[in-house]
């Protein structure tokens, strides 16, 4: 048994179905696609359909955030908390510090005023995901039962970043 295979049974995290989510997530530039696609094909709800449950809107930006974002010192950055849910299952707590300046008018406030996913309002940009990093359990901010921690950034097509993400997904993730 691997390494990581054997600190997942220890966990109780099954780590063929986490590898396998950790695969789907790696090849799409959005985590709501990859958890709607997941949902849909293991069949975790009648309406496998990403629905995001606003829990906050103010946070801190992590330190570094304005370096990583190629902020200025004064330029505006919003936030999002919320839970990615598909039926009744929360897949991922996620928490988004993005720069509405640098979206379209119409998506910046529909991120403001909406609960739908930032991934799903983006859409239309063609966006890429650069991943930071990436651990099984709980990362900082993560809720204790978190069983896959990632974090990323944002970005336009051309490069220009839009978003950092916090993503802890839960074990709901594994139909648990």
């Amino acid at each position: 048994m691997s390494l990581a295979a054997s600190a997942a049974a220890v966990a109780g995290t099954p780590a063929v179905s986490l590898d396998a989510f950790e695969q789907l997530l790696a090849s799409q530039p959005s985590a709501t696609e990859a958890l709607a696609e997941w949902c849909k094909t293991r069949g975790l709800a009648a309406q496998p359909v990403i629905t995001a449950r606003r829990l906050g809107d103010t946070a801190p930006l992590p330190e570094g955030a304005r370096a990583l974002l190629g902020l200025g010192p004064d330029e505006p950055v919003a936030f999002r908390h919320v839970q990615l849910v598909c039926g009744d299952l929360v897949l991922s707590d996620a928490r988004n510090w993005y720069v509405p300046g640098r979206l379209p008018p119409e998506m910046a406030h529909t991120l403001d005023t909406t609960d739908r996913p930032f991934g799903a309002v983006i859409a239309p940009l063609h966006f890429a995901r650069e991943r930071l990093d990436s651990r099984r359990g709980p990362g900082p901010g993560c809720p204790a039962q978190t069983i896959l921690t990632n974090r990323a950034v944002i970005r336009r097509a051309e490069g220009e970043a839009l978003a950092l993400v916090a993503e802890c997904y839960q074990p709901a993730l594994l139909g648990g």
